[in-house]
């Protein structure tokens, strides 16, 4: 009992000083976050519900287009949830990303005035976007539900596999933002390779197709841990039968390797941004 006594003691104190610390931290990104989800639609028309409908715009086209006149998905179960998800995950990564590039430089004014840690400006972009992709995936709830897909404890899975995603993201996001503050040219070449890599994540065609003309292309593919987690997503939450890294692999372990690219870019992306913020005032 002694000894329990002692470890809850420690813990409790570990947790109050990791509070205390980083106390100033937490307000700051509360407040950047709500400024962001605020000013992000301030003075359209339409306001909050553009979060609802620029995924679900995209989705009808692609839609209309890869199942209307293509004919990509008559053989996936329920393939319109199949698109909308990949096409809810892929937004994400996209808006964290986005956000990320111009998230120092466009915070130059307050970086120069006020002393705060740079790392909650980038970290309050991947924020504000969660809170859109909670919303999507709402949205998401409701079509599975109309279209008939069975809601079960698989679905539960979708929460290790944000948190994947917020990782990644917040990764690619900080070490582009710290690179955009002195090469800006980087915010055109994101551009392109978000536009190369919308096509090389399977969002509108199965894995397995890829595999039909190439298992190496598909192998390369899935070592994306967006399409990993894209597939994983659909694997668990809509179809069984949708082809998974493991199943492009031949091999459950498979999966270490996105996670061990996640966890490998998230520490070289925050040792990198933690060597540039120093000078991040002086080069804006």
């Amino acid at each position: 009992m002694l000894q329990w006594a002692i470890i809850i003691c420690i813990v409790s104190l570990s947790i109050n000083k990791f509070k205390q610390k980083y106390r100033y931290s937490f307000i700051l990104l509360r407040q950047l976050v709500i400024t962001d989800f605020k000013l992000r639609y301030k003075g359209s028309v339409l306001g909050y519900i553009w979060t609802l409908l620029r995924p679900l715009a995209l989705f009808v086209v692609l839609y209309i287009v890869f199942v209307g006149f293509l004919k990509v998905g008559n053989t996936i179960p329920h393939y319109a949830v199949y698109l909308l998800l990949g096409v809810v995950l892929w937004n994400y990564f996209v808006e964290v990303t986005n956000n990320g590039v111009s998230a120092i430089v466009g915070k130059g004014d307050l970086l120069r005035k006020l002393a705060f840690p740079r790392y909650v400006v980038v970290v309050a972009g991947s924020f504000s976007a969660l809170i859109s992709l909670i919303i999507n995936l709402c949205v998401l709830a409701v079509f599975m539900f109309i279209s008939g897909v069975s809601f079960t404890f698989n679905a539960l899975w979708l929460i290790p596999l944000i948190v994947e995603l917020f990782i990644f993201s917040l990764s690619v996001a900080f070490m582009l933002s710290a690179l955009y503050v002195r090469f800006r040219d980087v915010n055109y070449i994101w551009e392109v390779v978000l536009q190369a890599g919308f096509y090389a994540t399977p969002i509108l065609y199965p894995i397995a197709l890829v595999m039909t003309m190439s298992v190496t292309a598909a192998k390369v593919m899935m070592l994306n841990p967006v399409a990993q987690i894209i597939q994983d997503a659909r694997y668990m939450v809509i179809t069984s039968d949708t082809l998974t890294i493991g199943g492009v692999y031949g091999s459950l372990f498979a999966g270490i390797l996105p996670i061990t690219i996640v966890l490998a870019l998230f520490i070289v992306s925050i040792l990198y941004f933690k060597k540039m913020s120093p000078s991040f005032a002086e080069e804006i």
